[in-house]
């Protein structure tokens, strides 16, 4: 019995030394880890801002009826380009009976202070010529006579306009809306037969119709409090329509606000800059935008790509690991400079013709993928 064990336990043995030898034997039979390296490079870095916003027109305004009433007639379409003086629409008035019944009681009662004064006047009119009366008694006389004429002729003006919008309104009775500037209509948010109210000292108005001059337009947009620092009125900037991606538009900062206003926790400035259209683009109002802003640039610096950089995880100061020796690496700080969101300036630590070494290590597959993409 005692003989049987021992064998067993020498077989055991030698299972155990045997998968102990082909342990070690495995590990130290692995492929050494492969790590892809990139060199610093000369280029050019542009730090740029973008700014999100629309392209309007510079010169847009609003057509407004001076009087209260019914649209009649609406002669233009949105769309149509007209000329400044052409005529919009034409309201009817529509007259307040209060204020109709106010005015005939007016006419009235001037035609009553009228007739008294003629009586008068011509009474003392024939007294005067026999010299019964002096001078300034007919003079008085006369004034009060021409005072009730006046006052008769603005009664009935008003009477006119209270009915029919205008003292010759005529038996149309329309007033018309005209378009004060030359350019494009834009919206025309009333049909015919809406009602209508006047602009006045208390009141906006209904708007009739918005017209614009599409030649002339601006970038309206927003930019972040951490570049609103370095923009300048009169800079060059590039604006890219969200409709025409395949084209830039040159255009010139004129406008950044004094003052910024908070916006989902960030405080945002707003920027304007006339846009250069030429006449072969169609442009409507209202595009989407967007305006790259070059702020700082510089020509032939050392760089490398941002992507290489790690951080300390208790100064926060980056570093890369540069090769040094047969597949070792060593922590190198370095000092960055410019960077536009790729490439990142290079200013210490760092030295033409380093290797770099790639956070991620190269599989066999990548290896693989990358002899594909050569071929």
């Amino acid at each position: 019995m005692n003989k049987t064990v021992r064998i067993i336990l020498i077989i055991v043995a030698f299972l155990l030394l045997a998968w102990v030898l082909k342990y070690f034997k495995d590990a130290n039979s692995k492929d050494v880890v492969d790590y892809k390296l990139e060199e610093p490079f000369y280029t050019s870095i542009n730090m740029k801002a973008v700014a999100t916003g629309k392209l309007n027109p510079e010169e847009e305004i609003e057509l407004k009826p001076q009087i209260s009433g019914i649209v009649d007639d609406i002669l233009v379409e949105e769309g149509d380009i007209v000329k400044k003086g052409d005529l919009i629409a034409k309201i009817r008035v529509v007259p307040n009976e209060q204020s109709l019944v106010s005015a005939k009681s007016r006419i009235a009662s001037s035609k009553l202070s009228f007739d008294n004064a003629k009586v008068l006047f011509d009474r003392n009119k024939k007294l005067f010529d026999k010299g019964v009366i002096s001078v300034q008694d007919f003079e008085n006389s006369e004034l009060s006579y021409n005072q009730a004429k006046e006052s008769l002729v603005q009664a009935q003006n008003d009477y006119q306009i209270i009915r029919r919008g205008s003292i010759s309104g005529g038996n149309a009775a329309n007033t018309n809306i005209i378009a004060q500037i030359p350019g494009t209509i834009l919206e025309i948010p009333v049909r015919e037969g809406d009602q209508v109210i006047q602009s006045n000292n208390f009141n906006a108005g209904t708007t009739i119709a918005t017209i614009a001059d599409m030649s002339l337009m601006i970038f309206e947009g927003k930019v972040d409090e951490a570049e609103v620092g370095k923009l300048e009125e009169g800079k060059e900037i590039k604006v890219i329509l969200g409709a025409i991606n395949d084209k830039e538009f040159p255009a010139k900062l004129t406008f950044v606000a004094p003052k910024g206003k908070e916006e989902n926790g960030a405080v945002q400035f707003t920027i304007k800059a006339n846009v250069s259209i030429d006449s072969t683009t169609n442009i409507r109002a209202g595009y989407s935008a967007n305006a790259e802003i070059e702020i700082e640039s510089k020509d032939s610096v050392l760089a490398i790509r941002e992507a290489l950089l790690q951080y300390n995880r208790i100064t926060e100061k980056p570093f890369v690991e540069i090769m040094n020796g047969d597949n070792k690496f060593k922590k190198e700080n370095v000092k960055i400079g410019l960077s536009d969101g790729i490439n990142v300036e290079i200013t210490d630590g760092v030295k033409e013709g380093d290797k770099i070494k790639v956070w991620n290590k190269a599989s066999k597959d990548n290896e693989d993928k990358d002899n594909e993409e050569e071929d």
